[in-house]
């Protein structure tokens, strides 16, 4: 939308047709013309009734120069103007008809026009740096929608629900990642937190949800895989390090699912799910727990896949430190378990809207993590929606059968 555009929409209160929604909302007037000046027009009889009862004494007329900018704050440009202009009559009338020296009514004239332009200005200021904001917050959203895909993602084998709250409000995107990517291999899915926060967080989150939508793709196994992320959290690192930036490591689980009523998983660094099946909710253990992605030089035993029981109309949950971490005004932590015990037999939608309010409530709204949550379900063939493209494995797919 150009500068000109811009500009005459705000002046009419109304927006260009290819003006950005959130820039729309800044430009759109907050409350309409008849209210406005109606108010305006009530005001005003007010106020030159009680001066009138006041008379020499205290004359209130004057008084009525702060309404532009009270409308500044709200209005639009053309809006603002307009109170401005009938303020500025109003005025000039009141001291035509008092009299005084030639003086009083001179400085009370100007006085009273400065105060109005400065009103329009400040309008037009906070109309200028809204639409900023908005322009600014837009390329947030497309930012977020090419690092966090929007919740849910269906795949051939599973349909995946979920919450993402990063801890700072105005921020869309937080150290918490996921992805959900369909795969000759089967439905590869990841759930990761990243070390520490802010934007260096965001941008080791970045490299690992990268490597692996190539990486889950690209190799038949989940090791595989997952030496792949190990890689990129490295070559991050050492960037990070070029940069003058502290490293990073990141907590991930990784899981394979495929027809069967198992899943493959490696686990390195990050909390074991939760299987929800029938009424009952319980942890799924995990034997093979390896170092975060990024502290592999550290040693230790190589990362192994195990299985998992996944069966047909359970709920697999998988979540971050966020949720088990969070706290009440006592300081105890959130028990995760208790609570999935009264929500097992709901579907993945009703148990993440339960948990999203039970947390809001335990911790009395004040959240210390970025908090991240899937809930998967075993697609089935009666479920409606549009499934994503099959992924070309080429010759890979072929050899996908004995080595998964």
């Amino acid at each position: 939308m150009s500068i000109r555009l811009r500009h005459q929409a705000a002046r009419r209160g109304a927006v260009h047709p290819g003006t950005d929604p959130g820039e729309a909302a800044v430009y759109a007037p907050r409350i309409g013309n008849a209210a406005l000046f109606g108010g305006l027009v009530a005001l005003t009889a007010l106020i030159a009734v009680l001066d009138l009862r006041t008379g020499e004494d205290m004359r209130l007329v004057p008084l009525l120069v702060v309404v532009p900018a009270l409308v500044s704050v709200f209005g639009t440009i053309r809006q603002t103007m307009g109170v401005a202009s009938w303020i500025t009559a109003v005025v000039v009338c009141s001291r035509l008809v008092i009299g005084g020296t030639f003086w009083d009514v001179t400085s009370g004239v100007v006085f009273t026009v400065v105060a109005c332009f400065l009103g329009v200005g400040a309008c037009a200021l906070r109309i200028r740096h809204a639409a900023e904001i908005a322009r600014l917050r837009s390329a947030a959203v497309a930012l977020q929608r090419q690092i966090l895909r929007p919740l849910p993602i269906a795949t051939d084998q599973i349909i995946a629900h979920g919450i993402h709250a990063p801890i700072e409000e105005d921020h869309l995107v937080g150290g918490d990642i996921y992805e959900i990517v369909q795969s000759p291999y089967g439905t590869r899915v990841i759930i990761g937190d990243v070390q520490g926060k802010g934007l260096a967080a965001i941008g080791a989150g970045f490299a690992v949800l990268g490597a692996f939508r190539e990486a889950a793709i690209r190799e038949p196994t989940l090791t595989g895989v997952v030496d792949a992320l190990e890689d990129a959290v490295a070559r991050h690192n050492a960037f990070s390090v070029q940069a003058g930036e502290a490293e990073r490591f990141v907590t991930a689980l990784v899981l394979g699912v495929d027809g069967g009523n198992r899943v493959r998983a490696v686990n390195c660094g990050h909390l074991s799910p939760r299987l929800l099946h029938g009424d009952t909710a319980r942890e799924v253990p995990l034997s093979h727990t390896s170092v975060p992605l990024g502290l592999a030089e550290l040693g230790g035993e190589a990362r192994t896949a195990e299985l998992l029981d996944f069966p047909s109309g359970a709920t697999l949950l998988l979540f971050t430190d966020g949720v088990t971490e969070a706290r009440d005004a006592s300081g105890a932590f959130y028990p995760l378990d208790t609570r999935l015990g009264r929500w097992a037999q709901r579907g993945p939608d009703d148990v993440l809207a339960a948990l999203s309010g039970d947390l809001e409530r335990f911790s009395g709204g004040v959240r210390r993590d970025d908090i991240a949550v899937l809930a998967l379900r075993r697609a089935s063939a009666g479920i409606d929606g549009p499934r994503p493209p099959a992924a070309r494995g080429g010759r890979r797919a072929a050899q996908a059968t004995g080595a998964r």
